[in-house]
């Protein structure tokens, strides 16, 4: 008895349909797996990039907070511990005038004090007017001293903001300044100038 021709058409097209969507669905699952490993390694090659890179841009809130924190943190931050030394010779320079003149400003003012009180003083070659400026003066060097301390503290925090801003600057070679003069014509003139032109390779 011969196979029924209907049956056979219906077997062929099940066998071609089932083949067809196989390989679909086969090459479906291949993309995204190669597309999900492509995104994992990219995923970890940024991450090492981002931690071997010590070019890549530094977070300014995080650098003026350590910075605030403690003296030069954020200058480490930002990979500038060349100027935490500098940064500390300010600040003990600063805080020995400070003494210092606070030192003398002491000595004289008990000088002025004993003089009203009519006992002897330190400083006896002194009248009173001579001891008062020398208490006005050591008072206000103090004061200076103490508001410089305060503008190196000020300093160290813009310095470690504006260095975290610019730390992702390209300042490589690939960048090209060229300076040449410049010949045009302003209302029917020729003018002379120069122009400056960056490239970047």
């Amino acid at each position: 008895m011969g196979a029924n021709p209907c049956y056979s058409t219906l077997t062929k097209t099940f066998f071609w349909v089932f083949l067809l969507g196989a390989c679909c669905i086969g090459n479906g699952t291949t993309t995204a797996l190669g597309q999900t490993d492509s995104t994992a390694k990219s995923s970890e090659k940024q991450r090492v990039t981002e931690d071997q890179n010590p070019l890549l841009p530094k977070d300014p809130k995080k650098a003026t907070l350590l910075s605030a924190l403690i003296p030069g943190a954020g200058q480490v931050y930002n990979g500038k511990t060349w100027k935490v030394p500098i940064l500390y010779a300010g600040i003990v320079t600063d805080l020995y005038f400070v003494q210092y003149n606070n030192r003398r400003y002491v000595n004289f003012r008990e000088a002025l004090f004993a003089l009203d009180k009519g006992e002897p003083n330190q400083f006896p070659s002194l009248n009173r007017a001579s001891l008062v400026r020398n208490v006005d003066y050591w008072r206000q060097n103090r004061d200076l001293t103490l508001l410089l301390l305060l503008g190196i503290y000020a300093l160290n925090l813009v310095d470690a903001n504006v260095d975290a801003h610019l730390s992702g600057f390209d300042i490589s070679e690939d960048l090209a300044l060229q300076v040449a003069p410049h010949l045009g014509t302003v209302s029917a003139s020729n003018s002379l100038g120069l122009s400056l032109k960056i490239r970047f390779k």
